[in-house]
């Protein structure tokens, strides 16, 4: 117990972390008002051999109360009868009068004299047994040298104010157009911490510079020493903290990570280089400089986006490199602006500079694309490192204009590359991102990606992010462009160390770079280096800044260049000999000018030697045209649908929602019957391609339930925080790993993630789904930039797939449309060109030469076949598919378990199997359609009793469009009218696509004089209207303008069966109300039977009354006939208030009296009772 006494007064007496030892050297500052006074004595300690008489309250060092009571354990007499009783948990009372010290040795000052014998004066006398101090002393302070305290506790304040807004005081610009002002203190020297860092205590440094102050254990300034005079102090903190480098680091809230950088730049001697490192800095900055001065002297017009002003970003990412290396990692990812590309390419990559300088002859390509400009192209490329005799990998991402659009790009890369090393924690792949001032603090996507540190699915342990500041933004100064006084605030969100440096000071930099290194090894976490530079020419060469910035360029024409200044440091010092120095400038210059002389051989160029993701051995041998069989056995789906469908096995102990069960138990009929819904099919696709050795990721917004509660890959048991089962993680013991993971509410930086992570590897099928289609467009950059024209552009593949959720069902807005038409005006296929149908590989082909799919899928067996395509395939191609919501559980968008084998393929026209297609002269129109409009046509044309005489077409791969099969169809129904059916509005959805594309099959066909209608919505700016009537007002025009008004025999046929429905549907409720209560009774009774056995030996009474209770039939609730709904999904701040769901069924759907007898005619594989589940999924949960 007095062990916990000792320990809890060590914690008082330690409040300010300063220990104040009263054997120890006592300094006394006193100041007065406008005139400085110091003085100052030792007070020496009075030892006595037999006791030690330190009063209670002046006990102050927590090593002196150890040593007390270490004294006291062994005699308790030979201590302070206060101490004495503190020890022995005694009451006791507090002495006020100092007996360590004797008068003569306190000070030689009058007035501290006075006020010590002024406050013995008045101590009170001894407490009385009691313990109990008389009244008189109740409000006096006890007597100490609170002076001395109190100076103490200020230089501690001074140490943290230097650490948390030191930096603001720091210089760091090369220009020295923003500096701190700096202050003169009494010794004459000018420090740069102004009220702005010290505040309070700005005053203070005015005072005695020559008293010294025990340093507490929050700052590592003084090395081995415990004891600095305050101008050292102050000198030291000066040098740490407001010189060359400012240090953002005291809003990280672990203590262990502000103490490991304290000790890189507190400690005495941190920055410290030997000769031949400081050779090797000037080395790679002759070469930076050099490159850029070599182009600026033969390209004088040309862009190039020079690293002019910011010269020292070529050596801080050798030495990042390096150090990177030297710790284990092996793969490195670097995404960057235009500026200082090509530098990056020439001197981190070592890109042939010939072939860099070939680019700027305007020489053509050889091989298919577009191409980029130079300063946007990308590089992979494999080399040892010479400094640690390591190979490592090193690729640029290509990048457009968008600047800091290539983050979660790179990220993405990062993660895939990582789990293709089997890298757990970010050891052996790094990313690095190069941002620029003005855009880094402008993008919000830099914001998003920045969230991604931390995410489990999402996080690469930590990247280095490299701020080229110019300090200004193209023509707009920095207090135009950010309102933060940093451009690098935005990664306080993080907590990520920030290290200003000035660029003129290489030193700094590259010690800013290894302390960046270090610290990403060490924690797995995001660092930032903000390198504080000034662009020497303007945004491109070709612009003249002085027409914005005149004062500012003024200065920068007269700055002399960091590698001139560095060199005649170096020279100083003799570390470089001037001949040295010039023989290392000649020496780059010949390389460029031969490297020049090469480029001028140079007559064509390839765009596949600027690839950033190359897939080694994926091409080779292989056959692009050969598309593999997407079907698979029986046996494989049963297996996987038997999986699926039950909850974790009983040894799991897993309790899932009740819910949940319910829809296992409507899966497990569905197998049984086997038929196979949305989820079912989707999982079958998925399932089979970890079988098959594919790795799958599925990422989105809520995509582990399913934004409509459809999917439930993810159980959470019901009882237990974070306990996760994933059912199809499970299903063969040999499978490749599945990914399904909910992610941040951001599209953009997601969408490009999981971009970057589908270009690392082929063999990877990865899927990005959004909560509403209507969502991706505020990632546009990325599908526009990046997925659309990233293979014209850079020549690199990727098999994307983005599941848009669309369909017009009155939900409003921005909850109808995945805006089709937008990704079918990006396809870059000629819709005034026939292709030639007749290649036996024409289907391949032409999958091959367009730029990416997109489909709008309306059975679950056509997307199985789809998502398996996209592995099947030699070539990789983005699939954009507009997934449908209400149709999720609309019991005619079902599909056999035969649609799946392998005999099945994917269908990109689905004809019409009814009675039209039989006689196909009879038929009046063919609707061509894509969708869920599909099965609002069906309904209509079975009220309309038009079955024989209108053919419905489904067009389910859009793009690339399927002219050998729609040639077939109009072809075959050659006397009907030719309609495209579509629910969006005209100048929306597919039609302004597949009208030209329908108009060049109708002119290739001879004879053809048929044009193709268009019906659906009027044109409208907006994709929907938010008004029920409206929306039901516009799906009855364009439904009657194809199949007209109902006749009164459909209205009095539609009457007849609604009332069989109803009849039969109470019939139904009677019959399992009737069974549902005898089976209540029949557990009653035998329960009753039970419990009367049980009970035999206890009062009869009592066992009367409860078997009368128990045998009550209104005491056992009735189970449920079938499975409710599945609860509704998710609302956040983008979800409707309508319940996903449900939905919003079609009009035909709503209207009374409406049955569709198809439904009664489907597939004898699905029963009645299936049908009647599925049709209670429609209905919201009560």
């Amino acid at each position: 117990m007095n062990q916990g006494r000792v320990k809890h007064l060590m914690l008082v007496v330690n409040f300010s972390k300063i220990d104040v030892a009263p054997r120890l050297l006592r300094e006394y500052a006193r100041y007065h008002y406008r005139k400085l006074q110091t003085s100052s004595s030792v007070c020496k300690s009075s030892q006595d051999n037999t006791k030690d008489t330190d009063s209670f309250a002046n006990g102050s060092s927590a090593a002196y109360i150890e040593g007390l009571y270490t004294k006291w354990s062994k005699n308790p007499r030979s201590v302070d009868s206060s101490w004495d009783a503190y020890f022995s948990g005694k009451p006791r009372s507090i002495s006020t009068t100092p007996s360590l010290y004797k008068k003569s040795e306190v000070s030689a000052d009058s007035s501290a004299t006075k006020t010590t014998k002024d406050a013995a004066a008045a101590a009170p006398p001894p407490a009385s047994a009691g313990g109990v101090a008389p009244a008189a002393a109740a409000g006096a302070p006890p007597a100490a040298d609170w002076k001395y305290i109190d100076d103490h506790l200020t230089v501690q304040a001074i140490i943290r104010a230097y650490q948390v807004r030191g930096h603001l005081a720091a210089d760091l610009d090369p220009l020295g157009i923003v500096g701190p002002p700096g202050i003169t203190s009494v010794d004459g020297k000018k420090r740069n911490a102004a009220q702005a860092v010290l505040r309070q205590h700005y005053t203070y440094v005015f005072n005695d510079l020559n008293a010294t102050f025990k340093l507490p254990s929050s700052t590592m300034i003084g090395g081995d020493e415990q004891f600095l005079p305050l101008k050292e102090i102050l000198d030291r903190l000066e040098r740490v903290y407001c010189g060359h480098i400012g240090v953002e680091y005291m809003q990280i809230t672990s203590l262990t990570k502000t103490n490991w950088i304290r000790e890189r730049f507190e400690k005495p001697g941190a920055i410290m280089f030997n000769p031949d490192e400081k050779k090797l800095i000037l080395e790679r900055l002759t070469r930076s400089t050099g490159f850029e001065n070599f182009l600026a002297k033969k390209f004088t017009s040309e862009k190039r986006f020079g690293l002019e002003g910011c010269d020292i970003m070529i050596p801080i990412m050798k030495e990042i490199i390096d150090r990177s290396t030297k710790l284990g990692v092996e793969s490195i990812f670097i995404g960057m602006a235009h500026r200082g590309r090509l530098n990056v390419l020439a001197n981190i990559c070592r890109k042939p500079i010939p072939d860099i300088l070939s680019q700027f002859h305007g020489l053509k390509a050889t091989d298919s694309g577009s191409g980029d400009v130079k300063y946007h192209l990308g590089l992979f490329t494999e080399r040892l490192n010479r400094v640690t005799n390591k190979n490592v990998r090193i690729t640029v991402v290509a990048n457009p204009s968008h600047l800091e659009y290539v983050n979660p790009v790179v990220l993405g890369k990062a993660r895939a590359e990582m789990y293709q090393r089997g890298d757990s924690n970010g050891s052996k792949v790094l990313s690095i991102i190069i941002h620029g001032d003005a855009s880094f603090c402008g993008q919000g996507v830099v914001y998003e990606s920045m969230h991604l540190s931390d995410l489990p699915c999402y996080t690469t342990f930590g990247t280095i992010h490299i701020v080229a500041n110019n300090q200004v933004g193209f023509t707009t100064d920095p207090r135009f462009s950010r309102s933060s006084r940093y451009c690098t605030d935005v990664a306080r969100v993080v907590n990520a160390p920030i290290f200003h440096v000035n660029a003129d000071d290489p030193e700094a930099c590259i010690h800013c770079a290894r302390v960046s290194t270090d610290y990403r090894a060490e924690f797995h976490k995001d660092v930032v280096i903000d390198i504080v530079g000034y662009r020497r020419n303007g945004h491109n060469e070709a612009d003249e800044p002085m027409f914005t910035q005149p004062l500012m360029y003024q200065r920068i024409r007269k700055l002399q260049p960091v590698m001139q200044k560095y060199a005649e440091k170096l020279i100083k010092e003799g570390v470089v000999q001037e001949k040295e120095y010039k023989d290392m400038i000649a020496k780059y210059e010949k390389i460029c000018d031969d490297a020049f002389i090469e480029s001028k051989k140079v007559k064509t160029i390839k765009y596949s030697s600027w690839i950033d993701s190359p897939w080694t051995g994926f091409f080779e041998g292989r056959d692009r045209l050969k598309v593999c069989p997407t079907g698979v056995s029986l046996e494989t789906l049963n297996n996987i649908g038997e999986i699926f469908s039950n909850p974790p096995p009983a040894e799991h102990k897993f309790e899932v929602h009740k819910g949940v069960l319910r829809i296992l138990a409507l899966r497990k009929q569905m197998v049984k019957s086997q038929m196979a819904d949305w989820s079912l099919g989707e999982a079958f696709a998925i399932g089979t391609l970890l079988k098959d050795g594919i790795h799958v990721r599925l990422s989105g917004q809520d995509v582990e339930r399913g934004t409509f509660s459809h999917r439930h890959h993810v159980f959470h048991h019901q009882s237990q925080d974070k306990g996760r089962y994933n059912s199809i993680e499970h299903l063969y013991p040999d499978q490749s790993p599945y990914v399904v993971c909910n992610s941040s509410l951001s599209e953009c930086a997601i969408m490009g993630f999981e971009h970057g992570y589908s270009m690392a590897h082929p063999n990877t099928l990865v899927i990005w789904e959004a909560q509403f289609g209507d969502f991706a467009n505020t990632a546009q950059t990325i599908i526009d930039s990046f997925i659309a024209s990233g293979e014209t552009k850079w020549v690199r593949q990727s098999g994307l797939v983005l599941l848009l959720p669309h369909s017009m069902e009155g939900m409003g807005p921005e909850h109808s449309s995945g805006r089709i038409e937008r990704f079918l005006q990006l396809s870059d296929d000629d819709p005034d060109i026939y292709p030639d149908t007749c290649d036996c590989d024409f289907v391949a082909r032409q999958l091959m030469d367009t730029n990416w799919i997109v489909t709008n899928l309306s059975t679950p067996a056509n997307l199985f076949h789809a998502l398996r395509r996209q592995v099947a395939l030699g070539f990789r191609k983005p699939l954009i598919n507009f997934s449908p919501k209400s149709v999720l559980r609309h019991p005619l968008a079902r599909s056999p378990f035969r649609d799946f084998t392998e005999c099945s393929e994917f269908m990109r026209i689905i004809p019409e199997t009814g009675k039209a297609g039989c006689k196909p002269d009879c038929v009046e129109k063919v609707v061509f359609c894509s969708g869920k409009v599909y099965y609002d046509l069906v309904k209509e044309r079975e009220e309309h009793e038009q079955d024989e005489t209108v053919a419905i077409i489904r067009v389910e791969q859009v793009c690339p469009f399927p002219y050998d099969l729609i040639t077939k169809q109009i072809e075959l129904y050659k006397n009907a009218e030719l309609i495209w059916c579509q629910e969006e509005h005209k100048n929306q959805g597919s039609w302004s696509y597949v009208q030209q594309r329908f108009d060049t099959t109708l002119i290739k066909m001879e004879d053809e004089t048929r044009c193709i209608s268009y019906h659906g919505r009027p044109p409208n700016s907006a994709p929907s209207t938010g008004n029920k009537v409206r929306h039901y007002t516009e799906y009855k025009n364009f439904m009657t303008s194809i199949f007209g008004e109902l006749t009164e025999e459909n209205k009095q046929r539609l009457e007849r069966i609604v009332k069989e429905q109803q009849a039969q549907a109470k019939q139904a409720s009677s019959s399992t109300k009737a069974k549902t209560v005898g089976q209540g009774e029949d557990k009653t009774k035998a329960k009753s039977s039970k419990d009367d056995k049980k009970d035999d030996k206890k009062d009869d009474k009592k066992d009367d009354k409860k078997d009368d209770k128990k045998a009550k039939p209104g005491a056992t609730t009735a189970p449920p006939t079938s499975p409710p709904a599945s609860p509704p999904p998710k609302q956040d701040n983008k979800s409707p208030t309508t319940s996903a769901p449900k939905g919003d069924m079609n009009p035909a759907d709503k209207t009374k009296g409406k049955i569709d007898t198809k439904q009664e005619n489907s597939k004898k594989a699905t029963t009645d009772e299936t049908n009647k589940n599925d049709e209670n999924l429609k209905k919201p949960t009560k």
